[in-house]
């Protein structure tokens, strides 16, 4: 196999100031965002299809115990159905709990899941199929106010170290290679809980993209693949969902 070319961006957390209601502004924590990105030898449309596979997550991220989809959205202009809604049991450090999260996918370029009070800014036009569930009220869990983790990605267009673009007509052309990039914005429901992820939480978007790129190899690379382009995840016909 050729050499994978990897470009790895280091995990960031910022704080940002937020507004606390005077009642309960005693138990609040501070929002946080975390992000990571990497280059990957593959098509983007497999890795997307990998992403959508929300039952699969417990398989293969960290801190998530169970991933069940439990709602789908509407078909899109393809005919294609996407999870819409999704219970997730998550757990670390002796905690562990399962919340609801709201699922917004832009076919082929982003896979969004909201928790809490988080809301989405993808466009509208782009959720057409997601129409039903755009306006639904938040869910309420008992770990995070808001958390909103963001897969986006898309097609990365190499150029050779001479500095000229490759072209059709170049005798080693660029294989399919697509950055994949993920944002975590978060803020904890109770402040304890933001104490004991103190050690772990700025490494989550890093140990989390590096567990998906093990992932992707092992169903991507090689003879026996077990993904393609064309994949789509199960639908509700076929995991029993109406």
């Amino acid at each position: 196999m050729s050499k994978v070319m990897l470009r790895t961006l280091p995990p960031q957390i910022t704080f940002r100031p937020i507004r606390s209601q005077a009642s309960r502004s005693f138990l609040t924590s501070p929002a946080q965002s975390l992000s990571a990105t990497r280059i990957l030898p593959y098509k983007s449309s497999s890795l997307y299809t990998l992403i959508a596979d929300v039952d699969s997550y417990s398989s293969f991220l960290p801190y998530c115990q169970e991933s069940k989809v439990t709602k789908w959205s509407a078909p899109d202009k393809n005919g294609k159905r996407w999870p819409s809604e999704a219970d997730l049991k998550v757990g670390w450090g002796g905690i562990q709990e399962t919340f609801t999260s709201r699922l917004f996918c832009v076919p082929g370029s982003v896979v969004e899941a909201l928790g809490g009070e988080a809301t989405t800014t993808l466009s509208k036009e782009d959720l057409e199929h997601h129409s039903a569930s755009l306006n639904n009220p938040a869910v309420a869990n008992s770990i995070f106010q808001s958390i909103n983790t963001r897969w986006t990605v898309k097609p990365f267009h190499y150029k050779p170290p001479t500095g000229r673009p490759q072209t059709e007509k170049t005798v080693h052309p660029a294989r399919d290679q697509t950055e994949v990039h993920l944002s975590i914005d978060f803020q904890f429901g109770n402040p304890i809980y933001a104490a004991l992820s103190q050690a772990v939480a700025p490494q989550v978007a890093g140990i989390m993209i590096e567990a998906f790129e093990v992932r992707a190899r092992k169903l991507l690379d090689g003879p026996g693949a077990r993904v393609s382009e064309n994949d789509a995840p199960a639908t509700p016909k076929q995991v029993g969902h109406v």
